[in-house]
């Protein structure tokens, strides 16, 4: 093989924090269908109670292709800075993994190549959300609708374009490292905030049309109000550093919590309440048009989910702004 047609090296990261149930699996797939590539695969432990370590120990005792790294700041934007720091010395590029994500076995083949050809400083993928309970695929049929997610490209199946923003797959590590890599005070959106940095020193993203990412919604209502609350608050704090606008997808579920707590003066009188009301109906009309299009009637709930993330990503981006705290779940 001649050089110009070597695989580059590549470092796969894959933050996770008690992932037992998928980390092996994961691994081991990784691991199989990266062998003709010059791959180091490092998995960033924010601190697991559970068999995650173990498991990846077991798999590190069968090859040197693995590596294991401790995150004690548990979120995910250290956890890949803290793995480019210490393993990222002579890789082309940087590969991100989501532990709890499903990928196809061509993955990381194709990211490489969308990189080659097109001269990308980063290639980012479409999210297919599904889920296995009723109300994990009403919340995947929200997520993967204008219903949810107001028409972002990287929430769409794509055929390749530049874009702004998307889920993060692979960056060239020269582009990475020049910016500074994720921006360690974010909890949440650290991706997009390094999405506006890189776009600012000129770097291009490409949205890629020949691969994807399956990803999995939370199980619970309270589980997936705490996600878009912290979904909120990061997205605050991204716009707040970099001085930015919000996009009208993103002005439009901003002024859902107003109207919320507005409609509590309706003891003042009763049209306090119709403009919860009108949004209300709105979501469940949708979910209800979707729910007879596809012939499942309960994917009506698709219009509960999306009003819970609406209301929770709202009130978070304005506690945001308002410098109001709240509790934060650390995550890995």
């Amino acid at each position: 093989m001649s050089d110009d047609r070597k695989p580059p090296c590549a470092l796969i990261v894959i933050p996770c924090l008690n992932e037992e149930t998928h980390i092996g699996g994961l691994v081991t797939k990784l691991l199989r269908t990266t062998a003709h590539l010059d791959v180091r695969i490092v998995v960033a432990d924010g601190g697991s109670t559970d068999a995650t370590i173990p498991i990846v120990e077991q798999i590190m005792a069968g090859t040197d292709r693995v590596a294991l790294v401790h995150n004690p700041r548990r979120l995910q934007a250290p956890a890949v800075n803290l793995a480019v720091e210490r393993f990222g010395v002579g890789c082309e590029f940087l590969l991100r993994i989501d532990a709890h994500g499903r990928y196809p076995s061509d993955y990381c083949e194709r990211l490489l190549e969308d990189a080659r050809r097109t001269g990308a400083d980063s290639v980012v993928v479409s999210m297919r959300t599904e889920g296995r309970s009723r109300f994990q695929q009403a919340t995947a049929a929200a997520q993967n609708s204008r219903l949810g997610t107001g028409g972002s490209s990287h929430r769409h199946a794509s055929g390749g374009a530049w874009v702004d923003h998307g889920h993060h797959a692979l960056m060239r590590m020269d582009a990475f490292r020049a910016v500074g890599g994720y921006d360690e005070s974010f909890s949440h959106n650290e991706d997009a905030e390094l999405d506006h940095r890189l776009r600012a020193a000129g770097y291009r993203i490409w949205l890629s049309g020949s691969t994807y990412m399956i990803y999995y919604p939370r199980s619970t209502i309270p589980a997936l109000f705490r996600q878009y609350l912290a979904y909120g608050r990061g997205r605050a704090r991204n716009m707040m550093k970099h001085r930015a606008r919000p996009k009208l997808r993103q002005a439009l579920p901003l002024l859902v919590f107003p109207t919320a707590l507005f409609s509590l003066f309706s003891f003042v009188h009763w049209s306090a309440t119709v403009p919860a009301v009108l949004w209300a109906g709105a979501c469940l009309s949708y979910a209800g048009v979707m729910a007879l299009q596809r012939g499942r009637p309960s994917l009506i709930l698709a219009g509960v989910s999306a009003m819970v993330m609406h209301l929770a990503w709202s009130l978070g981006f304005w506690l945001q702004v308002l410098g109001m705290p709240v509790g934060r779940r650390a995550a890995g």
